[in-house]
């Protein structure tokens, strides 16, 4: 993956469907460390995410190039741009790579390689060996281990939420909280969600209820922005690897490949896991550098346990200017709605 941080900021021009119904409509499109946004060339408002592993030609042999956020997508994007057609097909190969079948040499040298992990392993401490690899894997397949899990969870939870218009307002609430350049995919499951979450690849999850039921989009920014301040705290792969197992994290380390099964199950604990602390002022230090007021976050997440928040919030008292008009929250809270 070294090599696409040549393509880190490219930008183009590009024609988007939101179905195969629609009619084309230009798309300013920018490539990030894990996702590919898409914008209006006017306003700048995000209208999409899309997580680049997933991104899949879908008119192979013809042209112009045609793409799509995976096989059962609706949306639709049309490129002629060579350099950004090059970084998605260099995004494709660095995907297929990492999880490529090794050859017969190759399986040799990582047979080898294996072995020697399973003596080491004996003195040393498992943890260490989950952390190592987790310091190793690219970030392609982060985000396609990342996306895997996300199937894994909807099992419980049912698919994610998919209204387009609360999918453009909440891609547009992203770029707003966490700015243009590597905006995390924010994504809402219907039932059995009661914290945020979040998984390999800046993926965020939201519970349903906190957006039906906040008094505006600050405080679904908020929780957001402090999931993903948790997410930095420790890399969200060392718990995926630790509920995989010793077997599995071997298995990535030596081959490249993480097996289906070792992610059987890892929705469920991830619902069960509570969220992890977080010391108040890193949190306030967030919001400040967000230009987000805490107070809304803080009341509807927690009021007793937030009550600090609320008390030392940046903006309290202040009107801050609204993060996203009122028709995209509007339309945000009918995310779950069809």
């Amino acid at each position: 993956m070294t090599a696409l941080r040549k393509y880190q900021r490219l930008e183009c021009g590009g024609l988007w469907r939101e179905t195969p119904q629609d009619q084309r409509r230009e798309v300013l499109v920018r490539f990030g460390e894990a996702t590919l946004v898409l914008s209006d060339p006017k306003s700048g408002t995000a209208i999409s995410h899309w997580s680049l592993p997933a991104i899949e030609r879908v008119n192979r042999g013809e042209e112009p190039p045609i793409f799509a956020p995976g096989p059962d997508a609706s949306e639709s994007l049309e490129l002629t741009d060579p350099d950004m057609i090059a970084a998605l097909g260099a995004v494709r190969h660095a995907v297929q790579a990492a999880t490529a079948k090794p050859g017969r040499l190759r399986g040799v040298l990582l047979g080898g390689a294996a072995l020697a992990v399973v003596l080491v392993g004996v003195l040393w401490l498992p943890g260490a060996l989950v952390r190592h690899t987790a310091s190793v894997v690219p970030l392609a397949q982060r985000a396609d281990i990342g996306q895997r899990a996300l199937d894994d969870l909807t099992r419980v939870t049912g698919a994610a939420c998919n209204n387009q218009l609360g999918l453009q307002a909440l891609a547009a609430l992203s770029e707003r909280v966490f700015g243009p350049v590597d905006t995390p995919i924010l994504y809402v499951l219907p039932e059995g969600v009661e914290n945020p979450l979040h998984l390999p690849g800046d993926v965020i999850i939201l519970p349903r209820r906190l957006i039906e039921q906040a008094n505006g989009p600050e405080a679904v920014a908020g929780a957001a922005l402090v999931e993903r301040l948790r997410s930095r705290t420790q890399d969200p792969i060392i718990p995926l690897l630790d509920h995989a197992g010793m077997k599995a994290t071997v298995q990535l380390l030596t081959t490249a490949e993480l097996p289906d099964t070792a992610l059987a199950g890892y929705g469920e604990a991830l619902l069960r896991a509570p969220p992890a602390a977080l010391p108040q002022t890193s949190i306030l230090s967030a919001f400040e550098a967000a230009q987000i007021p805490a107070t809304p976050y803080a009341l509807a997440v927690s009021p007793e346990a937030n009550a600090g928040l609320a008390s030392n919030d940046p903006y309290k008292g202040l009107a801050p200017s609204p993060l996203i008009p009122d028709e995209s929250w509007i339309a945000m809270q009918g995310i779950c709605s069809g």
